[in-house]
């Protein structure tokens, strides 16, 4: 596996362009399965997560060039309605390929999809889906040659899918992807209610609709879709990666350095800026151009609660705080004065990295696997640390460039994963970052 030495305490300078939103694009490539014309995707990241979700849709007949943040796809002909296994692993977004199979070829086997590794992850909204829409749904329990348990579940729907009412028992953002998807080539109409509406489950709504797809309600938590069998060629740019611009929002502030966003969507970052402005981080924003500037020697002090009451910042469904920003606000808290609690209430082990950062100097005390009280602020000192995941190792790689001296970061596949070519981009406004 690859590493990260990193040398801290550098000051960066410079302009960094958000990258198109990830999240986005693993549910477009799914969906661009579901027509056999040609579909083109632009503004698409260079990530481990995207390289996965085309080798996937590649395993599966569908063929797939790559070009200057530009991915088409054709898919004429599907060969197979098994994911393979040891990719389908890698990569939660996996699980989005059932109900494209499903329309495609009345069947799906898939084994437990993979990913961060933050705490346990249902998908049992994902088969409320289809069975609601019709499909039947077995498992099979197996042993990897490593010695791990594997479900495979098994999806059969030979008469095709059945619009109907659904409603989810959680606002899950891939199940509402997969409910979407599975929709758009069911017979009739099938209302969603109490789905996610996250930036990127309305750009899948896009995208569905410039297939042909007629959908109501977008932005709201009840989608009405009107299934079709004929599908359109699309061209389609995603939006832009809001949690990238919270993470580099937070490295400048850290590390005490002047850098302007550009390509940044500033109808998706109100409550993100409003957090930080609670951190004490200041920012200027230009709309019609999509910047953000991030000034250096910021008075980064934590903003109490009316009455002096150390403030929460927790998330919650959009339009609330995203869970993807809660590692990285944790470390900006960290070098903010005063006292805050980071909530995490989605997933159990998603703050287990602070052992790491605590290690480095951080006064951290996590009060359980939801909670942790921050104290600020630390100074930080080089460590040997790994990436447990995507958005914790981006806060590890965070507190490296704000430590003094050295420290070594592993598994930076991880960091892959969501932010493309990072230490080339960094360096490049002057940090060192050496892989």
């Amino acid at each position: 596996m690859s590493k990260f030495k990193v040398t801290g305490k550098k000051r960066l300078s410079g302009k960094l362009a958000i990258s198109g939103n990830k999240n986005e694009a693993l549910p477009l490539i799914a969906a661009a399965l579901l027509t056999k014309k040609k579909t083109v995707l632009t503004n698409v990241p260079a990530i481990g997560d995207v390289e996965g979700m085309c080798a996937i849709a590649t395993h599966l007949g569908a063929l797939i060039e790559t070009k200057d943040h530009t991915v088409t796809i054709h898919s004429d002909h599907i060969r197979t309605a098994t994911l393979p296994l040891e990719l389908s692993q890698k990569i939660r977004g996996s699980i989005l390929f059932a109900s494209t199979l499903l329309v495609r070829t009345g069947e799906a086997i898939i084994p437990q999809p993979g990913g961060d590794r933050i705490g346990r992850r249902r998908i049992d909204t994902h088969f409320l889906v289809f069975e609601k829409l019709g499909a039947r749904i077995s498992s099979q329990r197996k042993m990897t040659e490593s010695g791990d348990e594997c479900f495979t579940y098994i999806l059969t729907a030979p008469q095709g899918l059945i619009g109907t009412d659904i409603y989810l028992d959680e606002a899950s953002v891939t199940a509402t992807e997969n409910a979407l998807i599975a929709a758009s080539g069911a017979q009739g109409t099938t209302t969603i209610t109490n789905a996610a509406c996250e930036p990127h489950v309305q750009g899948l709504c896009r995208f569905l609709q410039k297939c042909g797809v007629k959908i109501e309600g977008i932005g709201s938590n009840i989608l009405k879709i009107h299934g079709t069998e004929s599908y359109d060629s699309v061209q389609h740019r995603l939006g832009c990666d809001y949690i990238e611009a919270g993470s580099f929002i937070s490295l400048a502030a850290c590390t005490n350095s002047d850098i302007t966003l550009t390509n940044v969507d500033l109808s998706v970052m109100g409550l993100i800026l409003y957090q930080f402005r609670r951190l004490g981080i200041t920012v200027s924003t230009d709309c019609e151009n999509g910047m953000i500037h991030i000034p250096d020697n910021q008075d980064m002090r934590i903003k109490n609660d009316l009455g002096g009451a150390i403030p929460r910042i927790a998330d919650s469904p959009w339009p609330g705080f995203p869970a993807d920003l809660t590692s990285i606000m944790l470390i900006t808290a960290t070098q903010a004065a005063g006292t805050c609690l980071i909530h995490e209430k989605m997933f159990e082990s998603r703050l287990f990295f602070t052992d790491s950062l605590i290690s480095m100097g951080a006064q951290i005390i996590l009060c359980d696997p939801h909670r942790a009280v921050i104290v600020g602020p630390a100074k930080l000192s080089g460590a040997s640390i790994s990436s447990p995941d995507i958005r914790a190792g981006m806060a590890l790689l965070i507190a490296a460039l704000s430590a003094e001296g050295d420290s070594v970061i592993h598994n930076i596949e991880q960091i892959h994963r969501g932010y493309e070519d990072i230490d080339l981009r960094l360096n490049a406004l002057g940090a060192d970052i050496q892989r």
